[in-house]
């Protein structure tokens, strides 16, 4: 993880991989058959351990809006894991990156989960129901562009505030009448 977010996967050497490891290159292909495999189980592993800290069920309703907030605020605390993420999700754009399925995978789902939770956390009214996909990829590239931000100068950048502040907006945007500013307390 270290090699992968300090260099990104066109950097990373598999000699440096295998002496953090203490093992030889041999080694690291013995259980990895390519670095690309390498690669794409390291995210697997990333993706693993959110999902072990999320516990069986995910997040539904308006307990949603606050994972993503407790989401940013342990992001904050992961900076190695936080710069893998950044790193490799901009690399995967690029020619033949082996973690560009990854990549287009795990966005297809995200959008897919983050708009059925805003569809369960409120309900918007038939002219907005639309707006959901749209609110989902907005949701998704806010927290991607905070972590950049936040990893480029952490001390300038809030991500639970900013994330908070983002996802308040769209629920009032999608469900005027229970999240808007003149809704029933």
């Amino acid at each position: 993880m270290d090699t992968f977010a300090a260099r990104g996967h066109n950097n990373a050497s598999l000699a440096e991989i295998a002496g953090r490891v203490d093992l030889p290159q041999a080694g690291v292909l013995h259980y990895f058959r390519s670095q690309a495999l390498l690669l794409t189980s390291v995210l697997e592993l990333r993706d693993q351990r959110d999902i072990e800290h999320l516990g069986p069920d995910r997040p539904q309703g308006l307990d949603f809006p606050r994972h993503l907030v407790d989401t940013a605020l342990r992001n904050a605390e992961r900076e190695g894991i936080v710069r893998l993420y950044a790193v490799l999700s901009a690399e995967s754009v690029t020619g033949d990156h082996p973690a560009q399925d990854y990549f287009r995978d795990r966005y297809h789902g995200l959008r897919a989960f983050v708009a059925d939770a805003l569809r369960e956390a409120c309900e918007p009214p038939a002219d907005r129901a639309a707006l959901t996909g749209n609110a989902a990829n907005a949701i998704i590239a806010v927290m991607d562009g905070l972590q950049v931000q936040w990893l480029l100068s952490p001390e300038s950048v809030d991500m639970a505030a900013s994330i908070n502040l983002v996802v308040t907006s769209l629920l009032a945007t999608l469900d005027p009448g229970r999240f808007g500013p003149h809704a029933a307390g």
